[in-house]
């Protein structure tokens, strides 16, 4: 079983494994630099190495470790300064995984800003396979959105759509969030609705090519469109749902990271206890 947190690298990237190792992870996720910002200083070779080599004494699997794009790249905007310097951004990040040895980035779709949906893919799909020529050593994952107004890829097919017009394919692959999926309108609620949306995901796009699986319960109900991650059972999705999830992705072997929030209810160590009291 593959499972962590998203975790912070605060101080150094190093801490990064340090962190996880901690919380009792076998896999985990990372910003590699400021979530919030453009651009971020350059990566110390000294924190690098400190970071392989923390890595290299712990029992976690590099293919277990995944970064997340930052917020403010949209690769979907019709705004050409905003969109080359979202591509800029990404290259930067792609750049700054395979220094450290990260084989998966994730990132969101981006919003079209109210173009309309063909153009924002048209702008998504290019932005990508430009992104793609930077390095051979990383994996772009496309993360599956809400349903918010002017995204794109909340549904299977469209995010198919999106997939497989990539090229190189073997560049890409597909990070799937429950909450996302949930909040588009996807019922995880119980055993049987979390096998069919599932089987809808591998006729669609194909469960070979989900990489990481983010698993968050959700604040909004189901079809919501209402992208608030709440704790593992505590929200509108519910234990019954979220342990046949981890179980269907334990038997595919693809690691899973939770991005639960850390309140007053239940803090990170709680939540990543009772995804695996979930298995």
């Amino acid at each position: 079983m593959q499972i962590g947190l998203h975790v912070s690298i605060s101080g150094s990237i190093a801490n990064a494994v340090t962190n996880a190792v901690e919380r009792e992870c076998s896999a985990f996720q990372i910003f590699t630099g400021n979530p919030r910002g453009w651009y971020t200083k350059d990566l110390a070779n000294e924190d690098v190495r400190n970071y392989k080599k923390n890595l290299s004494e712990c029992d976690i699997d590099r293919f277990a470790t995944v970064a997340h794009m930052p917020y403010l790249p949209n690769l979907s905007t019709p705004d050409i300064l905003s969109y080359e310097k979202s591509i800029k951004a990404m290259i930067r990040e792609v750049e700054r995984c395979a220094k450290i040895g990260i084989p998966y980035l994730v990132t969101h779709l981006g919003s079209h800003k109210g173009s309309g949906e063909e153009k924002g893919i048209q702008r998504l799909t290019s932005a990508l396979m430009e992104v793609a020529k930077t390095t051979k050593d990383v994996t772009i994952l496309l993360e599956n959105t809400a349903g918010q107004k002017n995204s794109v890829g909340s549904d299977f097919t469209q995010l198919a759509e999106i997939f497989f017009s990539l090229e190189p394919a073997d560049r890409f692959g597909i990070c799937i969030d429950t909450c996302h999926a949930f909040a588009a309108g996807y019922d995880l609620k119980n055993q049987k609705n979390v096998k069919d949306t599932f089987e809808k995901f591998d006729k669609e796009i194909g469960l070979k090519h989900l990489k990481i699986l983010h698993l968050n319960d959700s604040k909004g109900e189901l079809g919501s469109h209402l992208d608030r991650h709440d704790h593992i059972g505590l929200g509108q999705i519910g234990n019954a749902g979220l342990s046949k999830v981890i179980k269907l992705m334990n038997k595919n072997k693809i690691p899973i990271i939770l991005e639960t929030p850390i309140d007053d209810r239940r803090d990170e160590f709680e939540d990543i206890g009772t995804a695996k009291e979930l298995a």
